[in-house]
């Protein structure tokens, strides 16, 4: 057999990309929210939104049943599953609503980590043991995004 006819035994893996490629095509076909999709599979909005944006990997279960309610071949839920490189671009992103969160930080970052060592000593707080959401909140002056962010406590160690 020939290289050419063994290469073509081979499975073809897909990457991250095209799940979430595949993945934003069917929610934008099918006219889901990521909120329904979160309900249908029972994970939270936002860390479902992540794992399918890459960032985060679901259980075997969910990602079964992320597949399923999307109609996607198997092999996505596999790639689901799989621990993900969580590597993101170190510039300064230009779209508006993300750029807010950097501005946000650049401005406020000394103030929570101050505000964070003031109550809670020296430490700081996990990205990992973290929870999320992200809600439209009515307002008089103009409809407002509450984001509300908890993460563990982690005191650095003394030696």
């Amino acid at each position: 057999m020939n290289q050419k006819a063994m290469n073509d035994l081979l499975p073809t893996r897909l990457d991250m990309e095209q799940v979430t490629e595949a993945i934003m095509a069917r929610k934008r076909a099918m006219g889901l929210t990521w909120l329904g999709i979160s309900e249908s599979i029972g994970m939270s909005e936002v860390f479902t939104t992540s794992a399918c944006l890459g960032m985060n990997s679901l259980p075997k279960d969910k990602a079964e049943k992320l597949s399923k309610l999307l109609q996607l071949p198997e092999d996505i839920a596999v790639v689901l599953t799989e621990p993900p490189n969580k590597v993101f671009s170190q510039t300064v992103p230009t779209d508006p609503c993300i750029y807010r969160f950097y501005e946000i930080v650049g401005v406020y970052g000394e103030t929570l980590k101050e505000l964070i060592h003031e109550k809670g000593g020296d430490g700081i707080m996990s990205a990992i043991d973290f929870d999320m959401s992200v809600e439209r909140v009515p307002n008089p002056k103009g409809d407002r995004i509450e984001v509300k962010m908890s993460g563990k406590f982690l005191s650095y160690n003394q030696w």
